[in-house]
């Protein structure tokens, strides 16, 4: 005797799947690369663990979100995540990992003048590694600077403050820690830009050893490689730092900088004060300081 079989319609099978739940591995995983993107000096190519995390954080967008998230709850923001740039993160302003201008200034042991001093050699560094905006924008672009080139052209830019300023017929000296580039062209133009050591060391209050201390300052946060000695100390851009200058784009410092007109495409010798017509330079006043204001 045949029994007769109640065939109903199949089960849906193929039910939209929830996601796969997030596992502790998964969230020390995307920490992991968090604290990897920390280590700025650190290269992928060199880290098995690093490229890895990095491979899985370019194909698994649910991956990707995790470690993103572990980055914005710890006061990051992503700038890029790619073989040439590891994980690249900056520090938001209220982040616990942000850099302060007050505490890089202890670091150097200046007082109120000496600060402001330190964050223009920084502004400089960055407009002579990226003199043009197509430089900022190209992945591909290294800008090179030397310790001898940003002060020749920092002291540049106080001569061009300074024949504004008589043109404008202030003659007033600046308070020490006013804002603005008008309230630095004097402090520098005092400044010795070497100074003298009985070991010919640069004097860290010189306007060069200012310009040392900076360039020094980004070399140890990775924004920056030495490349050798001459000039005071040559050196190259890494991506991190591109991506960094590009993420402050539009401090008003940078342009009025560069409105002054002294930024010459350069490759990093200290032979660049340009000729008096400087008008049709095309300069970017994209650039800014790899800290926050305090």
């Amino acid at each position: 005797m045949n029994e007769h079989v109640d065939w109903s319609e199949p089960e849906a099978v193929a039910a939209p799947a929830a996601a796969a739940a997030v596992t502790p591995a998964d969230v020390a995983d995307a920490a992991r690369l968090v604290a990897f993107g920390l280590q700025p000096k650190l290269q992928a190519a060199r880290d098995q663990e690093y490229a890895e995390l990095l491979r899985r954080y370019r194909e698994n967008p649910a991956f990707a979100r995790l470690a993103d998230a572990v980055a914005a709850g710890l006061g990051l923001v992503v700038l890029e995540v790619s073989p040439r740039a590891g994980m690249a993160v900056t520090a938001a302003e209220d982040s616990v990992f942000a850099v302060r201008m007050g505490d890089y200034a202890r670091r150097t042991s200046a007082d109120g003048s000496d600060r402001f001093l330190h964050g223009l050699a920084h502004l400089a560094v960055a407009a002579m590694a990226f003199p043009r905006p197509e430089d900022l924008a190209d992945d591909g672009y290294i800008g090179r600077v030397t310790v001898n080139g940003v002060e020749a052209f920092v002291r540049q830019a106080c001569r061009r403050l300074e024949e504004r300023a008589e043109a404008q017929g202030e003659n007033t000296d600046p308070v020490s820690d006013a804002p603005g580039l008008e309230a630095a062209w004097r402090i520098w133009m005092r400044r010795s830009a070497t100074g003298a050591t009985k070991d010919a060391r640069r004097p860290a209050g010189s306007t060069t050893g200012i310009v040392g201390k900076a360039v020094a300052f980004l070399t140890d946060s990775g924004f920056l490689q030495r490349t050798g000695d001459d000039n005071g100390g040559t050196y190259r851009t890494t991506a991190r730092y591109q991506l960094q200058v590009r993420d402050m784009a539009g401090n008003a410092a940078m342009a009025e900088l560069l409105e002054l007109g002294v930024v010459p495409v350069t490759d990093g010798t200290p032979t660049l004060l340009p000729a008096e017509d400087t008008d049709d330079l095309e300069l970017v006043a994209d650039a800014g300081l790899p800290f926050h204001h305090s």
